[in-house]
């Protein structure tokens, strides 16, 4: 499955260059009120967007991300807490003599 996921990103970043490659006109790009940049490749901006795009979209799935972490600590807290209850350990420093002692022969 990992290798399928990277497969299908390379795809993708393959399709985008090569959709970039093609259009290497340069453009006006404006942003808002007069600020605007002249002359810029047009491969730049769609590369520059494509990547800005990606970053945006992992940028999105941190929160869920640590939610998930932090319910899987819970949990796993939860988990030790129910085996110690189940299963109490006893003190490591006595000895297996002094909780059974042996009878003598």
């Amino acid at each position: 499955m990992r290798y399928l996921v990277w497969a299908l990103r390379l795809i993708v970043f393959v399709a985008v260059l090569m959709f970039a490659l093609k259009n290497t006109a340069p453009v006006v790009v404006a942003f808002y009120g007069d600020v605007s940049l002249q002359n810029v490749p047009l491969i730049v901006v769609m590369l520059s967007t494509f990547v800005l795009g990606t970053v945006f979209g992992l940028l999105l799935t941190v929160p869920a991300s640590i939610r998930r972490r932090r319910e899987a600590s819970r949990l796993r807290k939860e988990l030790d807490r129910i085996h110690n209850a189940v299963n109490p350990e006893t003190d490591p420093r006595l000895s297996p003599d002094t909780l059974v002692p042996l009878s003598p022969l």
